[in-house]
């Protein structure tokens, strides 16, 4: 791994070496081993994440490196640099027609795919739903057991290398329509309600105490969390911002396996 690591490193501070045997073989052997769930964009570290940079440049590289190409699925054509993985059956991944997954992207077994898109360099845990129409970005990190609800969008980022991309840890719920980007995190068994939007910026606000507690970027576990709005002063007058409120703590009684419903049924909200 040092090996590899040390190859892209050099071609990417040198892209005159961009077109040797060692660059492609390597840069392709990375990819290979994202694809199978070997190495990871971002990683846990106890409590904190390691962005692996130098695996975000083997992706980046990749792009050039491979040309366009005519991929048939049954009636389906694409036309594409990247293909589709494959091999669902033995990976143990059930995937419903219209779904789509690259290759470099990581399913673990007993991952369901909806008709829904999958980006190169994301990684998917053991048990996920990715449900109808929700899509898992470039790098995404995305824990085990959790619910992706139809429509989901979450980010990718490739560069800067230095970014970190979108973590959903284990066990969440994130309901219908929700965003999250830029990097953003969710904590261990958050439930987020429906339209929730978390960007690097978003003001993530917990209102369960005498005073709101401010967070940005960032929820923390077991949150309950629903859209909001504060009100702010522009020169042309008072309008009000989307935000989103942090209104309770998941509670004991949720099993992990309850719906997003149930989870949120508790504080009188819908998904």
């Amino acid at each position: 791994m040092d090996t590899l690591r040390n190859i892209i490193e050099k071609v990417w501070d040198d892209r005159s070496l961009f077109a040797s045997d060692e660059a492609r073989t390597a840069v392709f052997r990375v990819v290979e081993l994202l694809d199978k769930g070997e190495v990871r964009v971002a990683e846990p570290l106890g409590s904190v994440w390691k962005v692996n940079e130098w695996i975000k440049k083997a992706v980046i590289m990749y792009f050039p490196l491979r040309q366009m190409e005519v991929m048939e699925a049954g009636p389906l054509e694409f036309h594409d640099k990247i293909p589709l993985k494959h091999n669902y059956k033995e990976l143990g991944v059930r995937v419903v027609p219209q779904a789509v997954a690259r290759y470099g992207a990581f399913l673990s077994p007993g991952v369901i795919l909806m008709p829904s898109y999958v980006n190169i360099g994301a990684w998917v845990g053991a048990g996920t739903m990715v449900d109808t129409w929700a899509t898992v970005g470039s790098c995404a990190q995305i824990g085990s057991n959790v619910h992706l609800s139809g429509g989901v969008g979450i980010g990718g980022v490739l560069e800067p290398v230095q970014a970190a991309p979108v973590i959903i840890e284990d066990n969440c719920f994130v309901g219908s329509r929700c965003i999250v980007v830029e990097g953003a995190r969710i904590g261990t068994e958050a439930v987020l309600g429906a339209n929730v939007v978390i960007t690097n910026s978003t003001r993530i606000i917990d209102v369960t105490g005498s005073a709101p507690v401010e967070y940005k970027g960032y929820v923390p576990p077991r949150s309950v969390v629903i859209p909001g709005s504060y009100t702010r002063q522009y020169p042309a007058g008072e309008y009000q911002v989307s935000c989103a409120l942090i209104i309770g703590q998941r509670k004991p009684s949720t099993d992990l396996k309850t719906s997003l419903n149930e989870a949120l049924r508790e504080y009188g909200i819908q998904a």
